[in-house]
């Protein structure tokens, strides 16, 4: 199971990297996973819940927003509202206000619990509007992405046993046919 873990961290790593740099993220934006470890580990979502798994899949996709500066926010699970755990200076940047939970493998989620464990600073917000975002095992992230979501294709189709997609956002295009467009804008 070693081997499996260590692969499935890997997988996590190359599509979080894949999708940061597919959609030009950059430094302080926000990156939010939805994750059912229940799917990654072959199960259907919510019946086989494992912080072994989700420490793999969090480890992973950690390295990458780290590695590129983006902030990282995992939804919780349905029970707690599919909040999100992220960290208190990203809540700050953004203005979101801090609701009191702590997530638990049954109650949140183990991805959402291996977040809480592994920042720094651990807070928990209701609502965001992220910059990008991977849905890991069919969670439903798309409540926690900007108005305007693109979706992403990227190479890794699943993490472990779980469907991956990927979404990244772009400003709103207003004015109608007579509007000009900055081009970089995103």
């Amino acid at each position: 199971m070693a081997r499996e873990i260590t692969i499935i961290g890997e997988e996590a790593y190359r599509a979080a990297k894949e999708l940061i740099d597919t959609a030009g993220l950059k430094e302080g934006q926000l990156f939010v996973v939805g994750c059912s470890t229940s799917e990654v580990g072959g199960a259907a979502i919510g019946t086989f819940s494992s912080l072994d798994l989700a420490e793999a899949v969090f480890g992973g996709i950690y390295q990458a927003t780290q590695e590129a500066g983006v902030y990282l926010a995992a939804q919780c699970c349905e029970h707690l509202n599919r909040a999100l755990i992220l960290e208190e200076s990203a809540a700050e940047k953004y203005g979101y206000e801090i609701v009191n939970v702590v997530p638990q493998p049954k109650a949140g989620g183990s991805f959402a619990t291996a977040a809480y464990k592994a920042f720094e600073e651990p807070v928990a917000v209701e609502h965001i509007k992220a910059h990008a975002g991977i849905d890991i095992g069919d969670t439903l992230i798309g409540m926690h992405l900007r108005d305007v979501a693109v979706p992403v294709r990227i190479r890794t189709k699943e993490i472990g046993d779980a469907h991956v997609v990927c979404a990244r956002t772009r400003a709103k295009f207003i004015g109608g046919e007579r509007a000009v467009y900055e081009t970089d804008v995103k």
